[in-house]
């Protein structure tokens, strides 16, 4: 038996966290809702309404908390998702803003919870690690230009 992940992100929705944690959890494999705390009678959000939602996105435990409009989301915070293939990034990217999502620069976007996220391509580190500063120059000039990111295009702009 594994050992608990001791250390998690919890996630403050106004009034959206299971439908974002049930979103988010149906885009990829090994996801899943683990819990459902609703709030009761004469709490200071309605009775029914999901109050915190335990889930895991690839078995990493998260929480979504229905707290009210006090803390907005912003890019302070995104969770960033690194992805094998140009196909499982188009489709995460293209889901995460359907609906009123909204992209952003250099692999940046939200979902229309208002969560920011980075699709990114697996090699990127690599990339970025370079030794080769020409190589490293020519990645990041082409990735300024981009919103979805395009691996095929850096990875030719990073060869030269």
């Amino acid at each position: 038996m594994s050992k608990p992940q001791r250390v998690s992100t919890c996630i403050w929705f106004d009034d959206k966290a299971e439908d974002a944690a049930t979103f988010y959890a149906s885009l990829f494999p090994n996801s899943r809702i683990v819990e459902v705390n609703r709030y009761g009678p004469g709490q200071r959000m309605p009775e029914g309404l999901a109050m915190l939602v335990r889930f895991e996105l690839e078995g990493v435990a998260f929480s979504a908390l229905n707290g009210g409009p006090m803390f907005p989301l912003s890019e302070a915070v995104s969770l960033v998702v690194s992805c094998e293939t140009q196909a499982e990034l188009d489709r995460i990217w293209n889901a995460l803003v359907a609906d009123g999502g909204a992209e952003s620069m250099c692999g940046w976007c939200k979902d229309r919870f208002g969560l920011s996220w980075q699709i990114i391509p697996a090699q990127i580190s690599a990339w970025m690690s370079s030794r080769d500063a020409a190589a490293q120059g020519r990645m990041w000039e082409k990735l300024m230009g981009m919103r979805k990111i395009d691996i095929a295009a850096l990875e030719a702009a990073f060869n030269g």
